[in-house]
């Protein structure tokens, strides 16, 4: 199969590239910047992707720059584009205006083969603050905006090709027209589908599992039933075992319908463990949500083993399969230029470990989430199970925001300036009195949140949630409040229980009948409810955090009809919530 390369520069850029260009029909890998240039002779082209560092910086990302002299099509993008033009004989130099956001490209060759199909100006989306100064031999300008004359350049005896925005975020309106122009340049052929991979995996999927068997933790989510049912079709059922344990952080009637299709389906080999109590002793009086995530991880392997130990079954003769996908590997930092998002709890030690051993199997890890949805209505898993909400391994476990109560933060006065934007802006709001996890640039950030009680547009509420961060680094979350009985929230002590995680549990069913009720279900990508360790007149805080997504590697807050909160904060209201607040983020 012909396939194009995308390097990792850092950040997320080259995974959502590659998920963009499979979108087009060519199956596309990630791959290291440090390879030897021969890993690329088979290849149809190489797509340099993003990232967040200069060029010219110490700890710039290593390279082989014998890649950019391989004779086949080319493409850098923003850190990329710098790259190759500095590699290849230009300069790279502070921009005199940083560029972030929006802007209009302007095209100077109209009739060029890359920019086939674009409007002579088109939005794209520009986030750098260094630009080409000096293009390298050979080289022209085709395009440009008003602060980046250099914004697309060309090779053209080199099909070589330098662009200065991000083509793969959907705010580029034209960018996926400029990576297809790339993909007919390259002559490769379009035929990456899921029925080519699974044709693929199940190769794979049979060497690497010779005569063993396979075991698979099923949690009822949408990747490992596809992993569960993927594995049964290409092994059958007498070589394969799912086993879904109960954490005690499940939702309410969590995977019941998953376990009854999987038994109507004549799949009968999965064993089904309440194991909650373990759980929540291990974590009795945690509070850090990484903590939280390596003790689920490591819990669910003590509990497998034992598990195993109980069937009779013989460790050395079963690999162990998960349901792992693309964007898994990368918030864990699986990647070598990807910063830790967050600890998967399928990329604790033990499982590293096990994969050093090559005792993992991971029939998924190639495929981002759109793409197993597609793969499991392919299967023949039902669409209303294929398309659940994603929940994480941890469950509620991470939901359920902890604290010991005599945590001492920054207050809304005691942050420079702070008080003055409020006032700038005519809001009012005030930092809640916990830490959040939050991504800030591609990194994990564990910092405070802030809340907004004045009543705002989506549009106004969406600046202010970009410009509050940016302006105060203590802050990584800004949340509307929709409804309160009170604008005094109180810090109180909070572990993970039986008793608050049941609550959590209604809350989070509530929220859910609400999306099907109104269609926002399928509408709405993911909607997180969380519990705070947070009191409003005796009655505790919920944070709503509804995003919209398809490959799970970009999100934007969802936007719901205002009138409809008013009607969820109601029904919360009646079922003992203090106060709904609204995380647009």
């Amino acid at each position: 199969m012909q396939k194009i390369a995308v390097l990792d520069f850092g950040g997320q850029y080259a995974h959502l590239l590659a998920n963009r260009m499979r979108k087009l029909g060519v199956y596309t890998e990630i791959h290291f910047p440090t390879e030897d240039a021969q890993t690329f002779a088979g290849f149809a082209g190489i797509v340099f992707s993003g990232g967040p560092s200069s060029v010219y910086a110490e700890n710039a990302p290593k390279f082989n720059p014998e890649i950019a002299k391989l004779a086949i099509p080319k493409l850098g993008i923003c850190y990329g584009h710098q790259l190759l033009s500095q590699t290849l004989g230009g300069n790279v130099s502070p921009g005199k205006v940083k560029e972030y956001g929006i802007a209009n490209l302007d095209l100077g060759v109209k009739s060029h083969p890359f920019l086939q199909g674009l409007p002579d100006s088109s939005p794209m989306w520009m986030s750098h603050g260094d630009k080409v100064s000096k293009l390298a031999p050979g080289f022209k300008i085709i395009a440009s905006t008003q602060d980046c004359d250099t914004a697309v350049v060309a090779n053209d005896n080199l099909k070589t090709y330098g662009i200065q925005f991000h083509p793969e975020v959907t705010h580029s309106k034209f960018g996926m027209k400029l990576l297809e122009n790339f993909v007919d340049i390259c002559q490769v052929s379009k035929t990456w589908n899921m029925s080519a991979y699974f044709e693929s995996i199940s190769e794979r999927i049979k060497t690497q599992v010779g005569t063993g068997k396979v075991f698979l933790l099923v949690s009822g989510g949408v990747d490992s039933t596809v992993a569960f049912v993927l594995l049964n079709k290409i092994l059958g059922k007498d070589r394969v075992m799912g086993l879904h344990i109960d954490t005690g952080t499940m939702r309410l009637n969590e995977s019941a319908e998953v376990v009854a299709f999987l038994h109507r389906e004549g799949m009968d080999n999965l064993k089904v463990v309440d194991a909650s109590s373990t759980f929540l002793e291990k974590l009795k009086n945690q509070v850090e949500p990484e903590a939280k995530r390596h003790i689920i991880g490591n819990t669910f392997l003590v509990v497998k083993d034992q598990e195993i130990e109980n069937l009779g079954l013989q460790a050395e003769d079963w690999l162990l399969a998960q349901g792992t996908i693309y964007p898994d590997t990368i918030e864990s930092g699986g990647t070598d230029n990807a910063d830790t998002i967050k600890t998967h709890h399928n990329r604790v030690a033990a499982i590293l470990d096990l994969m050093e051993q090559g005792k993992i199997i991971e029939p998924l890890a190639d495929l981002y989430k759109d793409e197993v949805r597609e793969l499991g209505e392919q299967l023949g898993i039902p669409h209303h199970l294929v398309w659940r909400h994603p929940f994480p391994g941890p469950g509620l476990g991470v939901r359920l925001l902890c604290a010991h109560g005599n945590e001492k933060l920054p207050t809304t006065a005691e942050v420079e300036g702070l008080t003055a934007y409020l006032k700038e802006n005519n809001l009012q709001g005030q930092l809640l009195p916990i830490q959040s996890v939050g991504v800030q640039g591609d990194a994990r950030s564990y910092a405070q949140p802030m809340v907004i009680h004045s009543q705002l547009s989506w549009q106004d509420a969406e600046r202010h949630a970009t410009q509050i961060p940016n302006r105060f680094t203590l802050i990584n979350r800004l949340v509307l409040e929709i409804g309160s009985i009170s604008q005094s929230p109180k810090l109180i002590q909070q572990y993970c229980e039986r008793e608050k995680l049941d609550f959590l549990r209604t809350i989070d069913a509530i929220c859910t009948e609400f999306l099907i009720k109104n269609d926002l279900y399928e509408e709405i990508w993911q909607m997180p409810v969380v519990l705070l360790p947070l009191q409003v007149s005796g009655k505790p805080v919920i944070v709503l955090r509804p995003v919209n997504s398809s490959e799970a590697m970009t999100a934007n807050f969802a936007e719901i009809n205002p009138e409809l909160l008013a009607d969820l904060w109601n029904q919360c209201e009646k079922a003992g919530v203090g106060a709904l607040y609204y995380d647009i983020t």
